[in-house]
């Protein structure tokens, strides 16, 4: 099974539910852990696994040949993303637009625009005891996060195809990152907190799970410090509530200090074998 953990906000946990829920998997099962959120990947914070294999990762963008260009003016027409635009006698590319569809180029009468591999970020791949573990980082200063997504994918469909389980750490909110991430999944599990922020977000992440057709649960975190209009709103959507995690400040140190939790944490641990049981019977 392909698991999503993602969530409509950062900082609701879901990395620690990530790493914490792939560990546990990976005592008794074959569990890859896909860290998704290229943005700020932070499993290895928790995980210090043994380097199996690093890749470059690159995307293909447009270069503008001017001896070529007849300045026909289709590639700005063509381009959804306003990333080639005519500026006179010149054509402007701004790979941080491109979204790499290749259109321009392939629509070109005059060749004019060749794509040319452009750096994206790196992908490597960790193994810490029983657990697979892979880290997606996007270069500093780009914002197409979802190429780098879909080649820790493809990876992982390479690599991690025969495992029991993956667990794809996804990116927060509902953008593109967050979509390109989940759309693949088996099932996903939200991760919120009982707070008016964590409701809000929620919803969101719902919404778009909902348009996606994409099955989900929700796990709660940080049970204790708000108020029960979580628990309202998933009776009345009637979304399953998979399992809450009970608020400590014992926790909040542990995680601070890069531990693993669920060893330590009874309630983190019972927790989490109810997800497993969860996902068991989903099979």
């Amino acid at each position: 099974m392909r698991i999503a953990i993602a969530s409509g906000k950062g900082g609701t946990g879901k990395t620690t539910l990530s790493v914490n829920l792939a560990l546990k998997l990976a005592e008794s099962k074959s569990t890859a852990l896909i860290d998704l959120d290229v943005e700020e990947p932070n499993g290895s914070i928790f995980l210090k696994g043994k380097l199996i294999n690093s890749l470059d990762a690159q995307r293909m963008v447009p270069v503008w040949e001017q001896k070529k260009c007849n300045l026909c003016g289709k590639c700005p027409a063509h381009c959804l993303y306003n990333a080639v635009i005519r500026l006179g006698d010149y054509i402007l590319v701004m790979p941080e637009l491109c979204h790499s569809c290749h259109a321009c180029s392939e629509l070109c009468p005059a060749d004019a625009l060749p794509m040319q591999a452009s750096p994206l970020g790196t992908i490597n791949h960790f193994q810490e005891n029983k657990l697979d573990f892979l880290e997606s980082r996007l270069n500093i200063g780009l914002e197409m996060a979802s190429p780098l997504i879909n080649q820790a994918l493809a990876y992982t469909d390479k690599h991690f195809a025969t495992h029991e389980y993956q667990i794809l750490d996804s990116p927060p909110g509902t953008s593109c990152s967050m979509i390109a991430a989940v759309q693949t999944a088996d099932y996903s599990i939200l991760v919120t907190e009982p707070t008016p922020f964590g409701l809000y977000d929620l919803t969101l992440a719902v919404e778009t799970l909902r348009h996606l057709s994409q099955p989900f649960g929700v796990v709660v975190n940080r049970w204790g410090i708000g108020n029960n209009e979580v628990i309202k709103y998933l009776e009345k959507e009637n979304i399953p509530l998979i399992a809450k995690i009970d608020h400590q400040r014992e926790i909040a140190s542990f995680y601070s200090q890069g531990k693993i939790l669920y060893r330590d944490f009874p309630t983190v641990n019972t927790a989490l074998e109810a997800i497993i049981s969860h996902l068991e019977a989903l099979k």
